[in-house]
């Protein structure tokens, strides 16, 4: 039994005794080497170990590397896939025999990961060569079961220090640097704490982390989660849990505020410039399955819109899909429109519309997500326009932009708006048609023209489309139809009526007519028409507006792309003026009013003289009648007659009639009236023949 014990003792001392040479024994070049090749073959890459190796076997199993590198795959360059300027190692054996790691130390100075994906493949998928590879199933990824972590474990010291890892992509490039991460892990059935920080594309992060169990984690059991992230990028929280089960579903509560440009920038995006597209923040209940992340429960912010609801991500696409739908009590989208560009000042109309812009509409944000949307909205505004509880219907799809708005009120008005812009190709195209019953002019006109000349209720009908890839050029493309039918309204600013009483002193002093003012207003019981647009020119030329005292017609353009208006707008008296200051034979009278200029610099004047030939119509049609039987038997021509009942009919209704001399004889005199008949008969008239004394009566 002495001389067992003494073989057992020996064989021991043997085994100690190699344990301690074996680091001396074996060289660092032949380890290097051994390792290398081993490591090489595994993975089906060439793993080189430039620098010095050091392996320690007792008391505990001690690695140290330096200069290690995996070579990248071949096509991909010839940069290393992954490279450390070194790696420390330490485990324990005494724990092994009851099959508990315990590791002491493991610390990656320095790491770099090169990461790049193509259509044909990617860099990093190790084993057999690319082409010989097992393809992947659908949805083939990390699964979590029971008995995965089938062993005891601690980690003392585990770090990395200043790692870096770069993705690239066709469409991008992503930089990650500064990474520093401090794991503590007394047991896989503890509590797992993360800590550290790193810079993304130059955007200082910060995070920590904790998860209930490492086991658990792996074994697929419910494990707690809690996470906590601040920096350039984002600033997130998130409490809750990975669900029982194979795969990674979780739920909890989170919030979330990101600066878009800076992630967006980071995603391979550049967001246009301005107040738009700023920031999106929100607190909700989460729930989540790798690709997918829906929120419930949640109050958004959007730059500044509130809104509460429902949302839901998927993410596993070229562009990630937004869903769900929100309420909001406020709703501008007014900083989402291109703004208009005020008229310089000092100029006719300064303050008001300015030309439209050359610059390019940056329609970028279409292209980065996809997304359905529903939302309700207490009120709504977008420039001047404001509505009250609508419904937004909003479709993203592939850069193409569907709101559609239905069940509102418009200034009284109920209807349907659609508006669409296609920026799939480099010049945008864009879209509107409505549909509005019951609309009150007035405010509509107004907040959506700048245009407070008309009074009335009615429907207003438009489908409008156009191409641009700017405000100017949009105006300029301008094609589409519309009408509109307004009842028991007043147009401001012009008393129609009034003009047509005041026209005959007009005429004789070449001013406008009075009945133009700011106080005056002409009703009307109906006022329709409908008009085309072809390259930015709007043409109407059916309008037509009903009162009890005039019939008003209109036809004119208006240059939407260059700002100009030219209308003609003819009222015309249906019944007598008497009583209202005018008179009688006015009835069938037409005042031609001419509108045109600039949008911000309009000029009204009236058509004088067509009006002068009306009056001598009208007078000059009672007159003949009554002096064609007496011609006949002066024996004087019709065509005399009417040109002297011309004359008379124009001096009696313009100026009235020639005043009486002292002696008792008609003064003669230039006047307005003879210089604008004139004009219109192209000379001047003959005075009218004497007629021959009557032969005296002779008895016989």
């Amino acid at each position: 039994m002495r001389t067992l014990l003494i073989i057992l003792l020996l064989l021991a001392g043997l085994i100690a005794g190699a344990a301690l040479a074996l680091p001396a024994l074996i060289s660092s070049e032949w380890l290097r080497d051994r390792v290398s090749a081993e490591a090489s073959a595994a993975i089906n890459r060439e793993v080189r170990l430039a620098g010095e190796v050091e392996l320690r076997v007792f008391p505990q199993l001690q690695v140290r590397a330096r200069d290690a590198s995996i070579a990248n795959a071949p096509g991909f360059g010839d940069e290393p896939l992954a490279q450390m300027s070194e790696l420390r190692a330490t485990l324990a054996w005494g724990p092994l025999i009851s099959r508990r790691i315990e590791i002491g130390e493991f610390v990656l100075v320095e790491p770099v990961i090169r990461l790049e994906s193509r259509r044909d493949g990617n860099n990093w998928t190790l084993g057999a060569p690319r082409e010989t590879a097992p393809a992947r199933s659908a949805g083939e990824g990390f699964v979590r079961r029971p008995g995965a972590l089938p062993f005891e474990a601690a980690f003392g010291d585990v770090r990395i220090e200043n790692g870096s890892v770069f993705y690239r992509d066709p469409g991008q490039t992503r930089r990650i640097e500064g990474l520093d991460l401090t794991v503590d892990l007394p047991s896989v059935d503890a509590p797992v704490r993360l800590s550290g920080a790193l810079s993304a594309d130059g955007r200082p992060m910060r995070f920590n982390a904790e998860l209930g169990s490492l086991r658990g984690f792996f074994e697929g059991a419910e494990t707690a989660l809690r996470l906590e992230m601040t920096g350039a990028l984002a600033d997130l929280s998130f409490d809750g849990r990975f669900l029982e089960g194979e795969a990674l579903s979780f739920d909890g509560r989170t919030s979330v505020d990101l600066p878009l440009p800076a992630l967006a920038r980071f995603l391979g995006t550049e967001l246009p410039e301005g107040p738009v597209f700023r920031r999106f923040a929100a607190e909700a209940d989460v729930a989540g399955t790798p690709g997918r992340l829906a929120l419930t429960d949640a109050a958004i912010v959007f730059d500044a819109i509130r809104a509460n609801g429902a949302l839901t991500l998927d993410y596993e696409r070229a562009r990630p899909l937004i869903t769900g739908s929100l309420r909001a009590a406020d709703l501008d989208i007014t900083p989402y429109i291109p703004a208009e560009e005020p008229a310089p000042s000092g100029q006719a109309g300064g303050g008001g519309l300015g030309p439209w812009s050359d610059d390019r509409i940056d329609l970028t944000a279409l292209s980065t997500v996809d997304a359905r949307l529903d939302v309700r909205a207490d009120r709504f505004k977008a420039r001047d326009i404001e509505a009250e509880n609508v419904n937004l219907a909003v479709t993203l799809d592939n850069a193409l932009l569907t709101a559609r708005l239905t069940d509102f009120r418009l200034y009284g008005g109920q209807g349907v708006v659609t508006v669409a812009v296609n920026a799939r190709q480099r010049t945008p195209r864009y879209s509107i048609a409505a549909d509005i019953a019951a609309l009150e002019a007035l405010p509509f006109l107004n907040a959506a023209a700048g245009f407070d000349r008309l009074q009335g209720l009615g429907r207003l009908q438009l489908d409008l489309n156009g191409t641009g890839a700017s405000p100017a050029a949009l105006m300029r493309s301008l094609d589409g139809t519309g009408s509109f039918n307004f009842a028991d309204g007043a147009i401001v600013g012009v008393n129609l009526a009034q003009v047509i009483r005041t026209v005959q002193q007009a005429i004789q002093t070449g001013s406008l007519p009075s009945g133009f003012a700011e106080t005056q207003q002409t009703d009307f019981s109906a006022l329709t028409g409908s008009f085309n647009v072809r390259q930015g020119v709007a043409q109407n030329l059916d309008l037509t507006m009903l009162s009890p005292l005039l019939r008003v017609e209109g036809a004119g353009t208006l240059n939407l792309a260059e700002q100009r208006i030219d209308y003609r707008l003819t009222p015309r008296a249906v019944q007598t003026l008497a009583g209202q200051g005018g008179e009688t034979d006015l009835q069938g009278l037409a005042v031609p009013v001419r509108i045109r200029g600039g949008f911000n610099d309009v000029a009204v004047s009236v058509d004088l003289e067509a009006v002068a030939r009306d009056l001598v119509r009208l007078r000059a049609g009672s007159l003949i009648g009554g002096q064609a039987g007496q011609a006949l038997t002066d024996g004087r021509r019709l065509e005399d007659v009417a040109r002297d009942a011309a004359a008379g009919a124009l001096r009696d209704a313009l100026t009235g009639r020639q005043r009486e001399g002292e002696n008792g004889e008609e003064e003669t005199r230039d006047d307005p009236a003879r210089r604008l008949l004139e004009g219109v008969l192209g000379r001047r008239p003959q005075p009218r023949p004497e007629p021959e004394p009557e032969p005296e009566d002779d008895g016989r």
